[in-house]
């Protein structure tokens, strides 16, 4: 897998000396001897030592990219190394999607989705196959443990128990508890097979260890932050309109070609964040999730659509590569809650180039409203 295969002797050696710094001042946080590791600063610290790219904040099913490998990052302790972790939380608008199915249906509704969300991911980032890389915490120590990121094996779901809290299931590979409370669903690590264990010595007295450094270290401090907004991928009232956004191509008059489409950009934003795009029919670079660079400008009236440069490329990447559309096929919202996005994040690297990402079902509301 990663580990064994992809990282150099260096990056490992960087990888284990980061954790154990973090590691070692995790009496910061309790006076257990098991180290304490947030799993934003382990997603840190694998993409800074490994050089991957960090996916942590596109809402997708892995957390880094190395190559054309998915890597889920994943942090917790050891237990009995058979412990059921989190891999799927849904939203709340993703309940009407199998709320009211029976048992059966309910469960295959559930790994259909999982299975989607894991197949969108990978589309729209490059990606050939995941896995699980995960640092288990056990007494003054590290494990580095990975699996692959296996899909649901739908037609061969099996033991399907429900009780109060949770609904279990198998496909015969794997064991899986669906949380109904929590609207989670979580798979059994049997992380027995460690890749690699090293110490952690836990400092005792960390305040005094860090007040000591900083009062020693002569450094400057600066921060450079992007400037980032959302936009919707649907009209009012959560519809993708027939003729017009991601379905532009359907519009009536002139003839279109089956991939022009446009990104809707509500009035607000101009509003809010005048400066934020260029002026209208400005070239300007726009970063893919994949890393390709796509050419892209501000047009319409009023400047309420971001469109490629070229009328057609946005579409064919969005609507065939992404969403795997078939010409002629119309965006439904309803498809894309299936995967569980309906926004897009833009960031603002300077002026004249700029990020994509997706962003998960409700973010541009929840962006307006704060």
């Amino acid at each position: 897998m990663f580990y064994n295969s992809l990282a150099t002797t260096e990056q490992k050696r960087e990888y284990e000396n980061l954790l154990t710094v973090v590691g070692s001042l995790s009496n910061l946080f309790s006076e257990s001897n098991v180290p304490y590791l947030y799993y934003r600063i382990a997603e840190k610290i694998f993409c800074k030592a490994f050089n991957a790219d960090d996916l942590s904040r596109s809402d997708v099913s892995v957390d880094a990219k190395k190559e054309s490998l998915g890597i889920g990052l994943k942090t917790f302790l050891a237990g009995n190394n058979k412990t059921l972790q989190k891999i799927t939380e849904f939203g709340s608008s993703d309940r009407v999607l199998y709320e009211s199915l029976h048992l059966k249906e309910k469960v295959i509704k559930i790994a259909e989705i999982r299975n989607k969300r894991i197949d969108f991911t990978q589309r729209v980032h490059g990606i050939d196959s995941s896995i699980y890389h995960c640092i288990i915490r056990d007494k003054n120590q590290f494990n580095i443990f990975e699996e692959n990121m296996n899909f649901i094996n739908i037609d061969k779901i099996q033991d399907i128990k429900q009780n109060r809290g949770s609904i279990i299931f198998n496909d015969g590979l794997e064991e899986y508890s669906f949380l109904i409370s929590k609207n989670t669903l979580t798979k059994r690590f049997n992380s027995s097979k460690f890749l690699h264990k090293f110490n952690v010595n836990i400092i005792k007295e960390p305040l005094d260890f860090l007040s000591n450094c900083i009062q020693n270290l002569s450094y400057s401090l600066y921060s450079q932050s992007k400037q980032t907004i959302f936009l919707p991928l649907y009209g009012r009232k959560h519809t993708v309109y027939t003729n017009s956004g991601l379905n532009q191509w359907n519009a009536r008059g002139r003839k279109r070609d089956v991939n022009e489409v446009y990104i809707p950009i509500p009035a607000i934003i101009h509003k809010k964040y005048p400066d934020f795009f260029p002026p209208r029919d400005t070239p300007f670079n726009l970063k893919l999730p994949n890393n390709n660079i796509m050419p892209s400008k501000i047009c319409q009236d009023g400047g309420k659509a971001l469109m490629s440069q070229s009328n057609k490329e946005l579409g064919k990447w969005i609507l065939r590569d992404v969403l795997e559309l078939k010409e002629g096929e119309l965006l439904t919202y309803e498809k894309l809650q299936l995967l569980g996005i309906d926004s897009v994040r833009i960031d603002k690297i300077d002026e004249l180039n700029y990020e994509i990402n997706f962003a998960k079902n409700g973010s541009y509301e929840k962006f307006i409203n704060e």
